[in-house]
């Protein structure tokens, strides 16, 4: 017993004895020349340490630090990559032998880093990565073992974390822009394992055209094998500024529960409430990061979105000071959609109400998957003008030129307000059921043009034609032929049907219809013509008939003109199309029909001089 007692004497002295050597005459501040020709050697670069550095062994292994720089290359703008006011660390030393970490303190204040990219391409980064220690990749089995190799500690307590004042500046020398990005405040209060801490931060961001700030709380829990990450009821209140901004700032808060499973390498949020601007919604989402390619799970639930409000305002320009703008030059390079490889994901959507340039629209609901380069939108319905719209689409982005196809159909649509608010075209009315299904390649708007091809059709019912006057047209030219040269009355310029039914295609930039049909009580309209979608202009021929008396749309009757084919040119522009009658075409119509009247009138004549009956 007493041998045993000599023997933990003697180990307490030692102990001591270390200790009292570490701390009082051993000095740390004797390697930091070592400490920075080391890093010189292996990055190239110059570290300055000016303050003494303070460690402690005992009770707690600790260090004090502070006045440290890295420098960016030589030649930079910016001298300094890295410079740190301060670090503090304590780390209570006994219970580390039993895989108890117990940190009293941890502390970071004033780090800064400056990224630059200079003209000539090279960055801050150059030169700092050392020697590879192997270049062969992990086999499958080293990966395995690595991910079964999962650090357990019996306990761990942090009585806080701060971090204060850091800053990141990114500055692009090719470019000439600076974006600014600091961290004022993340706060993390006493932690230990299987048992939430608070977490609080503050962030902001200024950039070219916009600034950031953004400030958040939460509570975050870490498992006790280190394995699985909770952070519930976080809060996030973002405020954005900058002139592409509608109205100048925007809002944009949400607050979620997230958990992370290292093990089975796998995220999933909540997304209790997400609220940007007026717009809100909530959701969920799930990460599966663990494969070559991330799989992503998403579903998201908005209320009423008024884009419309999100839009800047057009600039108030009196027609004094009014200038033609000169138009944007047409984009020329293909969208690069390399990035729908990087992931694959399924989405479920739906909007109680959405409006967007004037058009209104509910009851959205959509359903898409992303999947090695195509994104197939397989449903999307919603509800619009009285009337129904359903479509699936597919966009494949594989290639370095996209393709895509798409089946689509309106059913029940009244058709006036949908163009009106869509197009601003007041030009045609009635209950729409339209129908189309094409295909085509390139995402560039003149090449959509060009190699959309496209087969359809429709029928609008209890309709009207706005802008034209057929009736009136006939009986002004009835009024011609008769010798009638007098102005016309002025009548509201409408063309009623009940029914309005043909099919197009849409091929090399022209939308063809080959079989337009109208009919009314009145008249009969047949025809076919086209719209050249690269000069939005139209081109039609049409040819119409009267049924047996213009009564009831403002004429007395026109008996004379029944039967005869009256053909209608419609010309012009897409905003502003233009109808007349080929009265070249009618006036020969008439005289042939006139020919045919006196030619069986003297075959009578000459029958009944004959005595033929």
């Amino acid at each position: 017993m007493r041998a045993l007692k000599w023997i933990v004497g003697i180990l307490l002295l030692v102990v001591v004895g270390l200790g009292f050597y570490l701390t009082v005459l051993f000095d740390p501040n004797d390697f930091k020349p070592q400490i920075i020709a080391a890093v010189e050697k292996q990055t190239g670069r110059t570290m300055t340490i000016d303050r003494d550095l303070s460690w402690t062994f005992f009770p707690s292994l600790g260090i004090e630090a502070g006045g440290i720089t890295l420098s960016n290359p030589k030649d930079f703008a910016e001298k300094k990559m890295v410079a740190v006011n301060q670090i503090v660390a304590n780390v209570a030393l006994l219970p580390l032998l039993s895989k108890d970490v117990q940190i009293s303190e941890l502390k970071l204040d004033g780090l800064q880093l400056n990224l630059e990219t200079a003209k000539d391409g090279r960055n801050s980064f150059d030169g700092l990565a050392g020697k590879a220690t192997s270049s062969a990749p992990k086999t499958d089995t080293q990966v395995a073992d690595s991910h079964s190799n999962n650090l357990t500690l019996a306990g761990l307590n942090i009585g806080g974390i701060s971090v204060t004042n850091a800053q990141v500046r990114l500055l692009d020398r090719q470019q000439g822009t600076e974006n600014i990005f600091t961290l004022s405040s993340l706060t993390l209060g006493a932690l230990a394992l299987d048992k939430f801490a608070p977490l609080a931060y503050q962030f902001s961001g200024e950039m070219p055209q916009m600034t950031l700030a953004s400030e958040g709380e939460g509570q975050l829990k870490i498992s006790a094998n280190l394995q699985q990450l909770d952070l519930k009821d976080f809060s996030i209140k973002n405020t954005v500024k900058g002139g592409s901004i509608p109205h100048g700032e925007m809002q944009a808060n949400l607050n979620a529960d997230i958990h992370i499973d290292t093990a089975k390498q796998a995220l999933s949020l909540v997304l209790s409430q997400l609220t940007v601007a007026d717009i809100s919604g909530s959701g969920d989402m799930t990460v599966a990061y663990g494969g070559k390619v991330p799989q992503v799970e998403t579903k998201l639930a908005f209320g009423d979105i008024d884009l419309d409000k999100l839009l800047p305002a057009a600039p108030e320009t009196s027609n004094k000071d009014a200038q033609p703008k000169a138009s944007s030059p047409a984009a020329t390079t293909e969208p690069d959609l390399s990035g729908m490889k990087a992931v694959n994901m399924t989405l479920g959507l739906s909007v109680k109400s959405l409006k967007v340039a004037g058009l209104t629209t509910e009851n959205w609901v959509m359903n898409a998957k992303l999947n090695n380069g195509v994104l197939e939108l397989q449903q999307m319905t919603a509800d619009l003008y009285q009337g129904k719209l359903n479509a699936s689409a597919k966009v494949d982005g594989r290639q370095p030129v996209a393709s895509y196809s798409f089946n689509s159909s309106l059913s029940q649509v009244h058709l006036r307000p949908l163009l009106t608010d869509a197009a601003q075209i007041d030009m045609l009315a009635g209950n729409a059921n339209i129908t189309a299904k094409g295909s085509g390649s390139s995402l560039l708007p003149d090449n959509i043009k060009k190699n959309l091809d496209v087969n359809g059709s429709f029928n609008i019912a209890d309709g009207a034609l706005y802008g034209i006057n057929i009736p009136l047209m006939i009986r002004n030219a009835q009024a011609k032929l008769k010798g009638d040269l007098s102005s016309p009355k002025a009548e509201e310029q409408k063309t009623d049907f009940t029914s309005l039914t043909g099919n197009f295609t849409v091929k090399d930039g022209v939308a063809n219809n080959p079989d337009l049909a109208m009919s009314s009580p009145l008249i009969r309209l047949s025809g076919a013509g086209g719209a050249n979608l690269l000069q939005e202009s139209l081109d039609y021929r049409l040819k119409t008939a009267l049924v047996d008396t213009l009564k009831g749309q403002g004429g007395k009757g026109s008996e004379q003109l029944a039967g005869i084919e009256i053909p209608l040119l419609i010309s012009g522009s897409f905003a502003e199309p233009k109808f007349s009658l080929d009265t070249d075409a009618l006036f020969k119509n008439k005289l042939k029909d006139e020919a045919e009247k006196a030619k069986d009138k003297l075959k009578d004549s000459l029958f009944k001089k004959l005595g033929v009956q």
